[in-house]
């Protein structure tokens, strides 16, 4: 098991590139069981996530390959010999439940286990199962496995969302794109990963409007086919990035960003004290003067601030100036870093889903552990801002969501390695 070791040094300056996003490119990945035609993605980001999916594909008997280093995946699904998604492979990771839909709308029939990930919350399939119901899904949960079948094939139906739910949405719209119909989903999320898919499913053939909306109406075609589609940039790791010189000081660029992915955790920024400008190839980050200030925030569904980023602010507001309150609406359990962060002299409090943190001069560095994805990154953050070294072991879960996390922040300055744990 690795570990990841950071010494504080002082200002950051440079380019950090930033990846395909991982939740859009999970959500792309599945669209191949909707056709017997070749999908193939570029911009693909390099995780264990994406692995962990291809292996999940090819399981029932989609045909998928890594070219270019990882960056482009090769799909095609014209030969599906399996319609069962196996706990073994589903319970490493959340979005495997996003082959359900796919698969009910071309095979009338899919076996899903009841999914896992990280151990953030609950995040129940009831909003999945009531919208694909609604399109005519007959679903019961047997021995920890979702037996959905369609005998007489999918049909449009107008469906409100109880919350507006990534997952269900993505599920529910790869569903209704070969329903029998017209399909309008209400209260559906409006994420830009959301977009993505849409985007691509209209290559494939999909009849599709309002995606960045509300309400998303899908017109079902008889069958899709075949395209090319480049995964679209990574909100969460441009987030994470912008925050490395407002917690270190200096100034990067991040490559590729675009200010319409993160505009209120951007705002959330620039209160804080961060000028966050557009370039024409990314985003330019850098603190404005002395100490970032304090600020309140409140995780919402798009296009509010992500709860993905939350972990990431809370290390930024261990130095602020002044009393930060930071209130999680989305899931619960996410504020495993707090303690690990307090071991690193953080002031923090944590009542239920709000946590107040009173920010101090400098934090020190120690050995902390990563409990879930964002919690890692927001170690690693804090060690840039530390005096000493910082030991942030169990990175495997640094590896679900961003590549080169190392060689990104060296590149700009930071003196960070990974270790092997002896």
């Amino acid at each position: 098991m690795d570990s990841i070791i950071v010494t504080g040094n002082g200002p950051l300056q440079g380019q950090i590139p930033i990846a395909g996003a991982k939740n859009a490119c999970l959500t792309l990945m599945p669209a191949t069981l909707l056709s017997e035609e070749p999908l193939t993605l570029t911009n693909a980001p390099r995780l264990s996530d994406i692995k962990t999916m291809t292996t999940l594909l090819q399981s029932l008997g989609s045909e998928a390959s890594s070219l270019q280093d990882g960056k482009v995946i090769s799909l095609s699904s014209h030969d599906l010999t399996s319609h069962t998604a196996d706990y073994e492979i589903v319970r490493k990771m959340r979005a495997s439940n996003l082959v359900l839909g796919p698969m009910l709308a071309r095979l009338g029939q899919a076996v899903v286990s009841l999914p896992g990930g990280c151990a953030i919350g609950a995040r129940p399939m009831d909003l999945h199962i009531t919208a694909l119901e609604a399109l005519g899904a007959e679903i019961e949960l047997k021995d920890g496995y979702l037996h959905a079948k369609a005998p007489g094939g999918l049909k449009g139906a107008v469906h409100e969302l109880r919350f507006a739910s990534v997952g269900a949405t993505e599920n529910t719209v790869m569903a209704a794109t070969l329903a029998k119909g017209t399909t309008v989903l209400k209260n559906a999320a409006r994420e830009p990963e959301i977009v993505d898919l849409v985007r691509c499913l209209r290559k494939m053939g999909a009849q599709i409007e309002g995606e960045g909306s509300s309400t998303i109406t899908i017109e079902g075609v008889d069958r899709l086919h075949g395209a090319t589609h480049p995964v679209v940039t990574d909100r969460i790791e441009l987030g994470t990035y912008m925050i490395a010189p407002a917690i270190a000081g200096g100034e990067v660029e991040c490559l590729g960003g675009k200010l319409e992915l993160v505009q209120s955790f951007a705002e959330k920024l620039d209160a804080a004290g961060v000028s966050v400008e557009e370039t024409d190839t990314g985003l330019k980050v850098a603190r404005r003067n002395g100490r970032v200030q304090a600020v309140d925030v409140k995780t919402e569904v798009f296009p509010g601030f992500p709860t993905d980023l939350q972990a990431q602010m809370m290390a930024l507001m261990c130095t602020a100036e002044g009393e930060a309150t930071l209130d999680e609406t989305i899931f619960e359990n996410r504020f495993m870093h707090a303690p690990e962060l307090t071991r690193m002299g953080a002031d923090i409090e944590v009542h239920g889903g709000q946590a107040r943190v009173r920010g101090v001069e400098r934090l020190k560095g120690a050995p902390v552990m990563a409990t879930d994805l964002r919690a890692s990154v927001s170690l690693i953050l804090a060690g840039l801002a530390a005096e000493g070294e910082t030991r942030v072991s169990r990175v495997y879960h640094l590896d679900r969501g961003y590549e080169n996390v190392v060689a990104k922040l060296r590149g700009v300055g930071a003196q960070i390695e990974r270790v092997k744990e002896e």
